[in-house]
C-alpha cells in the first residue's frame, strides 16, 4: 500500500485558505475542499487503493462544517499511525484584516449569527486553538496580498527557490482573420512585416518552409523586433514565475496565420528554453487557406 503526503489546510475564515489550496493544486496536489474530519480516514483508504505513485493530497478543513472538529485529535493520530506523512498549514490574520476582507467581499462569516463578526472571529479562533498548536506551519496573512501569500506557500513547500513544477508556456501563431485566441495572456501583431502572401512562389508555402522563413528573417525590422521580444521575455518570465504564475499563453498574429506569425513563433522557441519553463508550440491557423 502506498503512503500519502497529506497537507491539511485550516485556519480562520478569510485568512487565505482558498488561495493556498489553489497553489497546492497547481503544484500537483489532489485538493479536496470542506471535508469533515470524520470522513478523512475513509477518504485516504480509497485514495490508497487507487495505488497512485507518490500521491500528494491536500484537504481544506474549516468551520463551514460546524462539526468538523469532532474527534479530530484521535482521527489525526490514526492517520499518522497508518504511516501517512501529515502536515498542517494554519492560516491566520488579525481581526482588523479579517473584518476588512469580509467588508470588501460582502461575504458572510460562517459563524455569524446575531452576535456580529468580531464575536464570530473570536469564537472561531478559540475553536481552532488546538489545531493551531499542532500546526506544521502558521501563515499570518495580515497586510499581504494574494501574490505574496502564494509565494510564502511555495517557499515553504519547496524551499527558497519557491517553485517545483515548471511554468507551462503555450506559444502559438494565429491569423487575425480568424480572431484572437481568447486564452491569450500576451498578444503580438507582426503584420508590420512584409507579407510573403504577395510573392507568388512563397504564397503556397508556410512559415515552416526555409524559403519563407529566410525571406522574413532577413528583414531588418524583423531582426530588431525579435531582439526586443527576446529581451522582454527574458525580463518577464522570471518575474511571472516569482509571482506564482503557472500558465502563460503567448500569441503571435499575422493576417492569415500561415507565414509571418509561424516564422516568428519558431524563432522564439529558444527564448523559452530556460529552467523552470515547459513549452508547448502550436500553429493554430497554418492549415487554413
Amino acid at each position: 500500500m502506498s503512503r500519502l503526503r497529506l497537507v491539511i489546510i485550516t485556519g480562520l475564515s478569510g485568512s487565505g485558505k482558498t488561495t493556498a489550496a489553489r497553489v497546492l493544486e497547481d503544484e500537483g496536489f489532489f485538493v479536496v475542499d470542506n471535508l469533515p474530519f470524520v470522513l478523512l480516514p475513509r477518504f485516504l483508504e480509497v485514495t490508497e487503493r487507487e495505488g497512485r505513485d507518490n500521491p500528494r493530497i491536500a484537504v481544506v478543513l474549516d468551520v463551514r462544517n460546524r462539526n468538523f472538529l469532532a474527534g479530530w485529535e484521535t482521527i489525526l493520530q490514526g492517520v499518522r499511525d497508518a504511516g501517512h506523512f501529515v502536515e498542517i498549514y494554519f492560516f491566520d490574520a488579525s481581526e482588523e484584516y479579517l473584518i476588512r476582507r469580509y467588508s470588501e467581499t460582502r461575504r458572510r462569516h460562517p459563524l455569524v449569527q446575531e452576535e456580529g463578526i468580531s464575536t464570530a472571529i473570536a469564537r472561531e479562533r478559540e475553536m481552532l486553538t488546538g489545531l493551531r498548536r499542532q500546526a506544521t506551519a502558521v501563515f499570518d496573512t495580515s497586510g499581504i496580498n494574494v501574490h505574496q501569500l502564494k509565494q510564502q506557500v511555495l517557499t515553504y513547500l519547496h524551499g527558497p527557490e519557491g517553485r517545483a513544477l515548471p511554468m507551462a508556456v503555450h506559444l502559438q501563431s494565429f491569423g487575425f482573420r480568424y480572431g484572437i485566441p481568447p486564452d491569450s495572456d500576451l498578444v503580438f501583431d507582426v503584420r508590420f512585416l512584409h507579407n510573403p502572401h504577395f510573392i507568388d512562389e512563397l504564397r503556397p508555402l508556410t512559415g515552416l518552409d526555409r524559403a519563407v522563413s529566410g525571406y522574413i528573417l532577413k528583414m531588418p525590422p524583423c531582426t530588431e523586433f525579435l531582439k526586443h521580444l527576446r529581451g522582454l521575455f527574458g525580463f518577464l518570465l522570471p518575474h511571472y514565475r516569482k509571482e506564482g504564475k503557472s500558465y502563460l499563453t503567448v500569441s503571435i498574429g499575422c493576417t492569415g496565420g500561415r507565414h509571418r506569425s509561424v516564422t516568428i513563433v519558431e524563432e522564439l522557441r529558444s527564448s523559452f528554453a530556460i529552467e523552470g519553463v515547459t513549452l508547448d508550440v502550436i500553429h493554430r491557423d497554418i492549415a487554413k487557406g
